[in-house]
Order: structure tokens, then sequence, then C-alpha cells
């Protein structure tokens, strides 16, 4: 069975646009967390969010698709852009059924379809845009990105919250491994707007800070929610003999995934991500003592990062291996949150360093190596990057340098 690789990397954080960026500051331990200016949040417990600066779409897009498309759409599509030139590809040069297009989503095109419903209120239907058909809908990004590049191989779209960005991945590695040549898979998320704002306070899990540096805290004494964010990143996966052929660098490998799904409340029966977890490591032939270090997921909620911790020490002991969530410089995004967290676990690997996890005073009963103040060096070989959704969601994902 062929080994399935990274060839390109398009990201879009809060606290960088593009890799470069994005990376200088992870390193940096750059907040992009600060108050909401896409629209005026007074008016809503939680004020503060990790927002993408400097993007200006029409410097990336023609104006047939900025009219078509929602905030996170024209993220996703100049990401794959990015992704695409990264890894060497141009997809005209290509089959259209050699390639497909696997993301993730947690929501779709909030923006957009807000400023729909509101000409649908206050002007009635004839001012509803034809591309509202589209435009919110949660699968769109697949489409947009599919169209664009012409790719006609296996396509889709998963939906699980914070787990999906991981899934869509698992996913694409699974149409690989069928055939296909290359998936443009990942997740950009963004749904800040006032529509999707109230959808994401309905969790119940949003900090209501005000102070960028102390609203997002997971493994913190002081940890009572969690940011939300926009963005994520696109990443190219290919076979390694596909990557041979074509004589691409390759990031590394996307060895291993397991997922499970939490039991309902009161089953008396344990949460599902130390099986998750376990499934991953098999899943890449991997032995807890193989992993250099572990993407947490970082929920900021008491319960959580405990159960979390319970299911680290339960597989690698207590302290047993260095932890990180630099998701603490860009809040959670969501599907975008776990394919960012891959990325970031790729660059780490390749600069040999640990990114922090920002602003955070570990709490010692976690009993978990947290790794914060500055990056730690080391050789990385192996990472673990573990995602969770709401509901009950749990994905573990093993990723691997190249060979």
């Amino acid at each position: 069975m062929p080994k399935v690789v990274v060839t390109g990397l398009g990201i879009a954080a809060p606290n960088g646009l593009g890799t470069e960026d994005y990376w200088a500051a992870t390193r940096a331990g750059k907040n992009g967390i600060a108050r909401i200016t896409r629209f005026d949040p007074s008016r809503y417990p939680s004020r503060l969010a990790g927002e993408i600066p400097g993007f200006t779409a029409g410097d990336h897009l023609p104006s047939r698709l900025t009219a078509q498309t929602d905030h996170m759409t024209r993220l996703a599509l100049v990401t794959t852009d990015w992704a695409l030139a990264d890894a060497g590809v141009t997809p005209a040069e290509l089959p259209g059924y050699s390639m497909g297009v696997v993301t993730a989503s947690s929501s779709g095109g909030f923006e957009f379809g807000q400023g729909e419903l509101q000409k649908l209120w206050s002007q009635g239907s004839q001012y509803v845009s034809a591309y509202q058909s589209f435009a919110w809908f949660y699968a769109v990004n697949s489409g947009q990105i599919s169209i664009r590049n012409g790719m006609k191989g296996p396509s889709g779209v998963v939906v699980s919250d914070q787990a999906g960005g991981l899934d869509a991945l698992a996913h694409a590695r699974r149409q690989i491994r069928k055939g296909t040549d290359l998936i443009v898979s990942g997740s950009i998320d963004a749904s800040i707007c006032p529509w999707g704002w109230v959808g994401l306070l309905a969790s119940g899990r949003l900090s209501t800070s005000e102070e960028p540096d102390r609203a997002y805290l997971p493994f913190d004494a002081a940890a009572a929610g969690h940011v939300p964010g926009e963005g994520g990143a696109i990443l190219i996966l290919e076979s390694d003999e596909s990557a041979e052929r074509r004589g691409a660098r390759v990031y590394g490998e996307i060895a291993g995934y397991g997922a499970t799904f939490d039991p309902a409340p009161g089953s008396g029966r344990p949460p599902g991500l130390r099986k998750a977890i376990e499934l991953a490591l098999a899943d890449a032939g991997a032995d807890a003592g193989d992993v250099d270090v572990v993407f947490a997921d970082g929920a900021a909620i008491p319960e959580l990062d405990r159960s979390e911790a319970d299911a680290l020490n339960d597989v690698f002991g207590p302290h047993g291996v260095p932890v990180t969530a630099p998701k603490t410089m860009t809040g959670r995004l969501c599907s975008g949150a776990a394919p960012l967290d891959v990325a970031t676990a790729l660059l780490a690997i390749a600069d040999g360093i640990v990114p922090a996890t920002t602003n955070v005073d570990p709490d010692a009963s976690y009993d978990l190596d947290l790794v914060t103040g500055q990056p730690r060096p080391g050789e990385l070989r192996t990472v673990l990057v573990v995602a969770r959704g709401h509901a009950g969601f749990n994905s573990a994902a093993v990723v691997r340098a190249a060979a």
C-alpha cells in the first residue's frame, strides 16, 4: 500500500497570512487574537476572535468569483492556489480525473448567507442573489476548488466540527490509496459574522474574557472557554510514488489515523479519545515511545482538558511526551484547526522545534509536559495530532517525517 505524503501547504491564520508569515509568527509567539472587527461585538458576551489580517480577496481572485463566494471560500481558493504552487503542481497539465478535493467544514458560508437573508427580509426575494443557492453550503469549498482547478476525481466534504479536518485528510488518504494521484485536502473555516457568532455562542464554550492574552488558556487553572478563529490550512496529498515521479519536495507522511465517538452521557463508558489515539498509532505501526510531541486539542474547558490529559497520560504516562497547543495564538478554527496543526507539525519537523503554547500557566494537576514560553528545540520524527469535535467526535493522526 503506498505511503501518502504532503507535498504542498497553503496557510491562512489569524497570526499570519501565508506559510512563511504564519510560521515566523508562530515561532515568535505572536498572538492573533483581538477584539472582533468584522462586526460590532458589543452586544454579545464574547467579543474576541482570531481574525485573519491583511486579506483582500480582489488582490487574488477575479471579480466573477468574489461575487459568488463567501469570505471562507475566497480564503480556501487562495490557500489552495498557494498549496498547489508550493507543490509545483499545475492542474491544467494533469488529467482531471487524477485529482480530487476533500475538505472539512463546520458551518458554511454564513456571512454570505446572512447578507442574502437580510435582503430577503428587508427588500424582498427578487433582491436575493442566485449564488445564495450554494455560497452558504458546507460543501461549497470542495465544489469551488474542484471547478476552479478542473479536478474531477473523488471529492467530498466531512462535517465533524473540530475533528473534521483530520477526518478529511484521512478520507483523502483513503482515496489516494485507491488510486487517485493527488487530493487537495484540509479545511478553511470562517464564520465570524453575527449569524455565525450566535451559533458559536450556543455551544456555551466561548470565553468571555476581554484580555487577548488571557482569554484562551487550555490546561491552565484559569481556563474558562475558548476563543474562536477563522482560517486553517490546505494540504496537497499524493502517493509517495507520485511525488517521486514528479521530483516533488515531501514535507512528511500522513502515517496513521484513528477516530471514535464518545458514548452517551450517563452510560458509564469512558470517553473515546484514548482509543482514537491508540488506533492512529496502530495504523502508523508506531508505539507510544516513538512519538516526539503531541499537538493537543486544547478545549480550555476544565472537564474537557481533564479528559484529554487523562487520555494522553494513559497512553504516554504522566509527563511522558512533550505536548503543545499553538492554537492559543489563533483561537480554535473549527474544522480548520486540525489541518493547521498538521501543517504546523510538518514545519516543526523541518525546523526541529516544538512551537510553544503561549500565555498558559500550566496546571500541574494535569501531569503534562506542556511546552510553554519559548519553542523547544529537538529532533522530531513522529508527531501525534489530536482533535475533538462538539458532541463527541474524536480523531487522531500520526504525522511522520519524510524518509
